[in-house]
């Protein structure tokens, strides 16, 4: 079980074990109505032409948009404390992995 301390109190939250290992993802696909974002999250491999949507996050536009803000403020506190991420559009390989072209 972990704990997240929220201005307004204590929130317990759970997770189970299986949940707690994880999925590997090295590609997001985001796509969006006016009422929601989805985003899917793929395990692409090198060499296989065929993917499996390995998790699938539903939000609406306020929590998209906070989960945005999140991933900015914890991406700058990675960089403070490792090093700046070098992003894939400056990395001059291709990462087709034999498949389409990804986009994150």
């Amino acid at each position: 079980m972990s704990n997240i301390n929220e201005q307004q109190g204590q929130l317990n939250i759970e997770i189970s074990e299986e949940v707690a290992e994880g999925e590997y993802a090295n590609l997001a696909i985001i796509t969006h109505s006016h009422a929601e974002f989805v985003i899917d999250f793929v395990n692409v491999m090198p060499g296989t032409p065929k993917s499996k949507v390995k998790s699938r996050i539903i939000l609406t536009p306020f929590h998209a948009k906070r989960f945005m803000k999140a991933m900015v403020d914890n991406v700058k506190k990675f960089e403070a404390n490792n090093g700046v991420i070098q992003d894939m559009e400056a990395v001059e390989m291709p990462f087709t992995f034999g498949g389409p072209t990804a986009q994150a």
